[in-house]
């Protein structure tokens, strides 16, 4: 009986370190696998990285001969300048006072830098998810009367007006457009005179990533 007993004990052993040497296997297996998917996930995000940073400089690249090519045009004309990464339009210069209605003087400034955009956009590769930003802003003076409640509402008016026109009257993809206003809380001049308020009147248009 004692025998048998010993004999059962080591076949209930050996059982027992089968089974173990499965869960360990089992074990260094998932392990493996789990550093494998690590790895596979690392390599995935540098791939991303590396091809995000190769994006970012090719549209800097566009963006320089954009504006480049943009200087040359607004050379000597009052009221259109490039500041820094934005293409800058005194608002007198498109739309009439207290209007969100584009002047054909306005329209035909609008045209020259549609006209480069579509160049340039040409060569943008299809990775970069690019967008021409419209930003409508305004002077501090109180709107009262007429057709807007503030000047929240006329400098967006005025970002739609410049994006329909590029739209629907020259031709640019209006996935590739945004319109915003500002109103008069993004001053580029602080001043509370005349000239500052002038100034800060404006339409900007900039190239950027969505």
């Amino acid at each position: 009986i004692a025998d048998q007993a010993d004999q059962d004990a080591k076949v209930q052993i050996q059982a027992l370190g089968s089974q173990l040497n499965t869960a360990l296997a089992r074990v260094a297996a998932e392990e493996r696998r789990r550093r494998e998917l690590e790895e596979a996930e690392r390599a995935r995000l540098e791939e991303e990285r590396a091809r995000l940073a190769a994006e970012a400089q090719d549209l800097e690249r566009y963006k320089s001969e954009f504006f480049g090519r943009m200087r040359d045009v607004v050379a000597g004309q009052g009221g259109i300048q490039i500041v820094g990464d934005r293409f800058v339009f005194s608002s007198e210069v498109l739309f009439p006072p207290g209007s969100a209605d584009l002047s054909e003087a306005g329209k035909a400034e609008i045209a020259k830098v549609a006209a480069l955009l579509r160049q340039i956009a040409a060569g943008v590769p299809e990775g970069i998810d690019w967008v021409i930003r419209v930003d409508g802003h305004t002077d501090n003076i109180p709107i009262t009367g007429g057709r807007f409640a503030d000047n929240w509402e006329l400098s967006q008016a005025r970002a739609l007006s410049v994006v329909r026109f590029m739209s629907q009257d020259l031709g640019i993809d209006p996935r590739r457009l945004a319109a915003n206003g500002f109103g008069e809380f993004q001053p580029i001049n602080p001043l509370d005179s005349p000239e500052a308020r002038a100034q800060n009147r404006r339409i900007e248009l900039k190239l950027t990533e969505k």
